[in-house]
């Protein structure tokens, strides 16, 4: 605070004529004085001019610097260090050979090899010969379950960001700077940035790169951005226009960017927002089967099912849970949260193949399609992934049927999806089709999973699921390092029985690559859950092939071509989730801090807008 400045006051001598009488003047006195003290007093009034005016700068910094001081102490919470409960790191060069016996027989279920990428710390040995990193991780999962925060804590308090600390996360802030400059330029107020034909693209025509980055921009303590993108969600972003949406990408991009930027600002525009939209999604909600709609008109209220199909997506309908449960927690109103806890007892209740569900369901009967596809990538998922992080959401104190559903699920892959190349021994994920087919196919999607696999482990999940983690991230990784152009394709092809040279093949109608974080997405987890800071390594390599094949004049863009870095084939889109979800993962895994967000008290959704976890 600015105190009062203290001032020296100097007598000025009146004249004799204005003296009162039978009292000296000063000027007597002064002339009744010798030369010598008139000298000495002349010296000591300067002495003290020049002190006094060398002291005044020094007050005025040091007062500067208490208020930053008191400023910092007001609104930053401490982060709790857990140094202690890190994963042992290990030195990159140390890794061993990917090739194992040539007799192995197929991956089981309690028994899948350590991923390459972690096995010199997976092999690291205490005085008691156990195993140091799944001992630490094992230990990390008490103290996780005991540290959810109380209902309604975060809503009421403002996180403060301090903005990059090293050079990697000042490069992903110069990357979102020159994104958001050319989205401004050209895109303003419309939904995705088309940086080469300097256009935009609109699919909702609510603002989506906008409402997307709001956290995104917070989080990297881009103020001037930041505000920008506040003040046209307060006057521009309306909700009652005649349109269709999909209910659950507008749930997962714009319900989950207010809520985001609710949280961490506590800003109660953006909980204004957030409940009006809540409210217009709803009619989504009123199907005969209680499964949603996919489609909503948002002005009319009308819902129906896809122009496209009489189905929805599985993913679609079972990834909206974590937004509406919010919701409810922050409006006290249980409408949202009773709707979407519908969908779960629905699905939870529906016949399954070990866990695995079709990725199509119908609204109207409320049953999976016969024969569909079983996948973890398009269309499925998610439901995977919020089958988790709804328990965690809730303090692993209710939804018992969830976790369970969720463990079953993982057994089921491990059983009828999990396979390892011939050559290489990559572990990967594959998909049945008819429900019955196994097809050696896995979208970059489904690299989502280790980081989910992760999260669940230090939450109690079985060491099986930590072993499957392992061995994904190295796959995922390679998915980008067999490319020329060191990005990943939206599908890879694996070696199934010796029909292919390598392991990893792209087909040339899969090697585009849209700007997804699935990956870092999981290079995140592994690196804020364990500490090891080769996943940040490993993101660097692959921030900087983003840089150098899809970065544009005004923007940056998705590619047709990662197989020819001569001849990528720019498609000329710049997708919300560049923003909103990719270069927020990179800038958080570069983080000297990997509790920048606190994974024991916020979930991410799956599109990185951070939740709360409440206790009940």
């Amino acid at each position: 605070m600015h105190g009062k400045n203290d001032h020296i006051f100097v007598p000025i001598a009146p004249t004799d004529t204005n003296v009162a009488p039978g009292k000296k003047s000063c000027r007597r006195y002064w002339n009744q004085l010798s030369r010598l003290q008139r000298n000495i007093i002349i010296v000591l009034i300067s002495v003290l001019c020049v002190i006094l005016l060398l002291s005044i700068p020094s007050i005025q910094s040091n007062d500067s610097a208490n208020k930053e001081l008191i400023s910092n102490h007001i609104q930053i919470t401490p982060i709790r260090d857990q140094t202690n409960n890190d994963l042992t790191a290990f030195d990159v060069s140390k890794r061993k050979s990917k090739h194992q016996d040539d007799n192995e027989i197929q991956v089981q279920a309690n028994d899948l090899n350590s991923n390459p990428i972690l096995d010199d710390a997976a092999n690291e040995k205490g005085d008691d010969g156990n195993n140091v990193m799944a001992n630490n991780v094992i230990d990390n999962v008490e103290n996780v379950q005991n540290s959810a925060i109380d209902e309604g804590e975060i809503s009421t308090k403002v996180k403060v960001f301090k903005g990059p600390t090293n050079d990697w996360q000042r490069a992903v802030v110069g990357a979102a700077k020159h994104a958001w400059s050319g989205y401004k330029k050209f895109a303003w107020g419309h939904d995705n940035l088309k940086p080469i034909s300097m256009g935009s693209h609109d699919w909702f025509g609510l603002g989506l790169t906008i409402v997307d980055s709001l956290d995104t921009l917070y989080i990297m303590n881009m103020q001037e951005e930041y505000e920008e993108a506040r003040n046209w969600v307060d006057s521009y972003l309306k909700f009652d226009v005649n349109r269709d949406v999909n209910l659950f990408e507008v749930t997962i991009r714009v319900l989950g960017g207010l809520l985001g930027a609710y949280h961490l600002s506590g800003d109660k525009m953006f909980l204004t927002k957030s409940t009006e939209l809540g409210n217009r999604l709803m009619p989504a909600f009123s199907s005969p089967s209680g499964i949603p709609y996919s489609d909503v008109n948002l002005g009319t209220m009308v819902a129906h099912s896809p122009k496209w199909s009489p189905d929805s997506s599985t993913s679609e309908v079972t990834t909206i849970q974590l937004e509406f449960r919010d919701l409810t927690r922050i409006t006290n109103d249980p409408t949202f949260e009773n709707a979407a806890n519908k969908i779960n007892e629905k699905v939870h209740n529906l016949e399954k193949k070990n866990g695995l569900v079709p990725i199509f369901i119908n609204a109207n009967t409320g049953t999976f399609r016969n024969f569909a596809t079983i996948s973890l990538g398009a269309r499925g998922d998610s439901y995977y992934e919020y089958l988790v992080k709804q328990w965690i959401q809730t303090g692993k104190k209710t939804n018992d049927f969830l976790i369970e559903d969720y463990i079953a699920a993982i057994d089921g892959v491990i059983e009828h999806l999990v396979r390892r190349t011939p050559n290489e021994k990559y572990v990967y994920i594959g998909e049945l089709i008819n429900g019955k087919d196994f097809k050696p196919k896995m979208d970059h999607l489904t690299c989502f999973l280790p980081g989910t696999l992760l999260l669940g482990y230090v939450n109690g999940m079985p060491e099986s699921h930590l072993h499957l983690a392992q061995d994904l991230i190295e796959t995922c990784y390679q998915t980008y390092a067999k490319q020329p152009t060191f990005l990943s394709p939206e599908i890879v092809y694996f070696n199934l029985n010796g029909e292919s040279e390598t392991d990893i093949y792209v087909k040339s109608n899969d090697a585009h690559n849209l700007l997804r974080p699935e990956f870092v997405e999981s290079l995140y987890y592994f690196y804020a859950l364990t500490g090891n800071t080769t996943y940040q390594e490993m993101g660097w390599t692959i921030f900087q092939a983003f840089e150098k094949y899809t970065k544009v004049k005004n923007g940056y863009t998705s590619i047709g071509n990662v197989k020819n870095a001569l001849n990528t084939r720019p498609r000329d889109m710049m997708e919300s989730f560049y923003l909103g979800e990719l270069l927020k993962y990179f800038y958080l895994l570069f983080s000297d801090n990997r509790k920048e967000i606190d994974l024991e008290k916020f979930v991410f959704n799956t599109e990185a807008h951070p939740i709360p976890i409440r206790n009940n």
